[in-house]
C-alpha cells in the first residue's frame, strides 16, 4: 500500500468546489490568506474538529467538478478539516464511488448483479468490451470508461446502468439509464450524449397504500400532496403529543422493514425516553440489497410524505436534527428529497417552528458512496460522521449512543412511511391488516424473469405464488428453477415453497427471510452458477474487512465455490462443500454485523435447496 501524507498542490477547480462546501477559509491554518494574528493564535480544538462530519461531502464535490480526487486536493480538504491525511486517505478509499486515480469526466456504471445478469448485463459487457473497451479502461478518444458496477436499484428496468459527468460548470450530471441497451451505452460513451428517460413503470393501482400517491401526485409539488391528504397525519400528531404517537405505533406492531424486523414502537419509545440530549434521527436510504428499489420508488415518487412521517418520527421521539442518507446511484430521489425538504421548510413544515407549535426539526441529506455495508446502521452513522463506514460493535445500541454517541432512532423509508397511516387511522387499524405477528401490508421488488417486474405492494401473509402471478408469473413456455428471497442475504426457495406466506413467521418457518423484500425470480434459463459467483463476488468486494471471519471468510467462500463447481472429483467436491459450510457457520457465529452473518446464506442454500454442486442445474 501506498499512503502518502504530501500530494502537491490544489488546483483552483478543486479549491473551489472545497470552499463551495465549507466557505471561504479564515485564516491561514485552513487554508487561507495569512492575517496579522494568525503569528499569535493557532485556531483548532473542538471547534475543528467538529467540522469532520463534512469530509464525504467536500469529498462528492471534488469528485462532482474534477472527476476523481487528487493528492493535492485531499490536502488542501484535511487543511481545511483538521484531518491527518493518512486517516482522511482511509476514508476516501473506502467508498467504491471515489475515484483515487484520474479518469475521464464521463463515465459509465454498467450493472451486472443478479437481476440485470438475469436480463443480458453479461452479452452486454462483452458487447462494450469488444465496441469500446474493456471495463475500467478509457477508450480510444479518452473521453469516457465504463465500469462493471453491483445492483444500481433498477432492477424493475434491468439491464440499467448509470452515466455520470463531471465538472459541468454545475457540479456532475447523472442520469439512471435503463434499460440500457448496448446502442445506447455507445451513444453515451461515443458522443458523450445523454438518452430520453425511459418510461417508468408505476405501481398496480387496486388495493394499494403505501404507494397509492405514486404515479397520481407531482412528486415535485407541495400543494399537490397536500390536495392527497398530505401533512394531515402531521396535524393528528401534533394533537395526539409524542405519547399519543408512540402508542398508536406501538398498538400497530409495526415491524422494522429493512430486514431486521425489529418493533418500531419499542424503538420509539426507548429514544423518547432516553434522558441524554440531544436526540438524533437518522432515515436509512441506503438500499444496497440487490433486488431492492423500494425505497427508490418512495422517495422518487412520493418524497413529501418521506419527510412528513419524519417530521412526525422526531416530533414523538424529541429529536431536532435529522440526517436522510440516500445511496450515491439514486440522483433522482436525492434530488427529489431535497426539492421536497426545501419545500417544506418554506411552508412551515420543517425549521424552527412548526405549524406554529414552536416545535424544532429539519433535516440535512446525506449522499452515500457505493458501500453496502452503510445500509448497517452504526456503519451509516460512521459515515455520517465523516468516518469509514465500519459496524460498531453493540452495546451500546443507537438508541443509547448512536449518531455523535447520543441516541439515535434510525429507520428505512419504507417503516417511517407507514406510520402515516397509523396516525391517520389508529394503530388498531393497521394491525388489522395483514397477520397477527406481521401486521400491515408490505413492499415486494419482483424482477428477474417474470412477465411485469416492478414494485408490488401487498398485505403480510400473501403468498409467494400470488405474489409471482400479481407480476404475471413467468414468461411463456418457461419453468421455475428459483426464488431468491430477501436479496442477496436471503435465501434461494424453489417451486415447492410457493405457498408460502409472506410475513416474518412464514418464510422464517421454511429457513428464509423476507429481507428488504427483494424477490428475483429465476426461470430454467438461468446460469445458476454465474448467479452464485456473482453473489460470492459481491460479499467479498463489499466486505469492510474491519473483522477476520467476514473479511477472510468472504474470500475463502468464493474460492471454495468457484473450485466447487469447476471440479467433476466427486470426493473432492464433498470435501470442498464441508469446507463451504464450515466457512458459512463461523461467518454467522463471529462476523461482527449483518453482512458477515447473511454472506453465506443464499449459497448455502443453493448448496441445499437446488442441488446446484450435484450437477441440477444449467451452467
Amino acid at each position: 500500500m501506498d499512503i502518502r501524507t504530501t500530494g502537491g498542490t490544489a488546483s483552483a477547480v478543486e479549491i473551489a468546489a472545497i470552499d463551495s462546501v465549507l466557505g471561504e477559509p479564515a485564516s491561514i491554518w485552513e487554508g487561507g490568506a495569512r492575517r496579522p494574528e494568525d503569528d499569535h493564535v493557532a485556531h483548532g480544538g473542538w471547534a475543528a474538529r467538529s467540522r469532520r462530519p463534512m469530509l464525504l461531502p467536500v469529498l462528492h464535490a471534488i469528485q462532482d467538478q474534477v472527476g476523481w480526487v487528487s493528492r493535492g486536493a485531499l490536502e488542501y480538504a484535511c487543511r481545511r478539516l483538521t484531518i491527518p491525511p493518512a486517516e482522511a486517505y482511509g476514508v476516501v478509499s473506502f467508498y467504491a464511488r471515489f475515484a483515487l486515480e484520474a479518469r475521464p469526466a464521463l463515465a459509465l456504471h454498467v450493472c451486472d448483479d443478479i437481476a440485470c445478469q438475469s436480463a443480458g448485463a453479461d452479452a452486454l459487457g462483452r458487447a462494450l468490451e469488444a465496441g469500446f473497451g474493456p471495463a475500467g479502461t478509457p477508450g480510444a478518444a479518452g473521453s469516457a470508461v465504463w465500469y462493471r458496477s453491483p445492483c444500481l436499484g433498477l432492477c424493475d428496468r434491468a439491464p440499467a446502468g448509470l452515466a455520470e459527468r463531471a465538472g459541468t460548470g454545475r457540479g456532475r450530471a447523472e442520469m439512471q439509464v435503463a434499460p440500457l441497451t448496448v446502442d445506447v451505452a455507445q451513444v453515451v460513451l461515443g458522443r458523450g450524449e445523454w438518452p430520453e428517460p425511459g418510461e417508468r413503470p408505476l405501481p398496480q393501482r387496486a388495493g394499494l397504500t403505501l404507494l397509492r400517491r405514486i404515479g397520481v401526485t407531482d412528486p415535485a409539488s407541495i400543494d399537490s400532496y397536500r390536495h392527497h391528504d398530505g401533512y394531515t397525519a402531521l396535524r393528528r400528531a401534533i394533537e395526539l403529543g409524542p405519547e399519543g404517537v408512540i402508542r398508536e405505533v406501538t398498538e400497530a406492531r409495526l415491524l422494522g422493514r429493512g430486514g431486521a424486523a425489529f418493533p418500531t414502537g419499542r424503538k420509539w419509545d426507548s429514544v423518547s425516553r432516553s434522558p441524554v440530549d440531544p436526540h438524533f434521527l437518522v432515515c436509512n436510504a441506503d438500499e444496497s440489497e440487490p433486488g431492492t428499489f423500494k425505497d427508490r420508488v418512495l422517495m422518487e415518487g412520493d418524497p413529501f410524505a418521506v419527510v412528513e412521517a419524519m417530521t412526525i418520527a422526531a416530533i414523538a421521539t424529541g429529536c431536532e436534527q435529522g440526517y436522510l442518507y440516500v445511496r450515491g446511484e439514486y440522483p433522482l430521489a436525492r434530488h427529489r428529497i431535497e426539492h421536497a425538504i426545501a419545500e417544506a421548510r418554506a411552508h412551515g413544515f420543517l425549521g424552527g417552528d412548526i405549524e406554529g407549535t414552536g416545535i424544532r426539526f429539519d433535516i440535512e441529506v446525506r449522499r452515500g458512496a457505493g458501500a453496502y455495508i452503510c445500509g448497517e446502521e452504526t456503519a451509516l452513522f460512521n459515515s455520517i460522521e465523516g468516518k469509514r463506514g465500519e459496524p460498531r460493535n453493540k452495546p451500546p445500541f443507537p438508541v443509547q449512543a448512536g449518531l455523535f454517541g447520543k441516541p439515535t432512532l434510525v429507520n428505512n423509508v419504507e417503516t417511517l412511511v407507514n406510520v402515516l397511516d397509523i396516525v391517520n387511522e389508529g394503530g388498531a387499524a393497521f394491525a388489522a391488516t395483514g397477520t397477527p405477528d406481521s401486521t400491515g401490508t408490505r413492499l415486494f421488488c419482483l424482477s428477474g424473469h417474470v412477465r411485469r417486474p416492478g414494485l408490488y405492494e401487498v398485505a403480510m401473509g400473501t403468498t409467494l405464488r400470488a405474489l409471482i402471478e400479481l407480476a404475471g408469473g413467468l414468461r411463456e413456455g418457461r419453468t421455475m428453477q428459483a426464488v431468491l428471497l430477501g436479496g442477496a442475504a436471503g435465501s434461494f426457495v424453489t417451486e415447492r415453497h410457493l405457498d408460502v406466506p409472506l410475513s416474518f413467521e412464514g418464510t422464517q418457518a421454511i429457513g428464509a427471510t423476507l429481507g428488504s423484500g427483494a424477490v428475483i425470480v429465476l426461470d430454467d434459463t438461468a446460469d445458476m452458477n454465474q448467479i452464485l459467483l456473482r453473489i460470492a463476488r459481491f460479499f467479498r468486494d463489499e466486505s469492510c474487512g474491519q473483522c477476520v471471519p467476514c473479511r477472510v471468510g468472504t474470500v475463502r467462500q468464493e474460492e471454495v465455490l468457484r473450485r466447487l463447481l469447476s471440479s467433476r472429483d466427486g470426493d473432492a467436491r464433498q470435501g470442498d462443500i464441508s469446507l463451504l459450510n464450515d466457512i458459512a457457520q463461523a461467518m454467522r457465529d463471529a462476523s461482527i454485523c449483518g453482512l458477515g452473518q447473511t454472506a453465506a446464506n443464499a449459497i448455502s442454500s443453493a448448496v441445499m435447496q437446488l442441488g446446484v454442486v450435484g450437477g441440477g442445474h444449467r451452467s
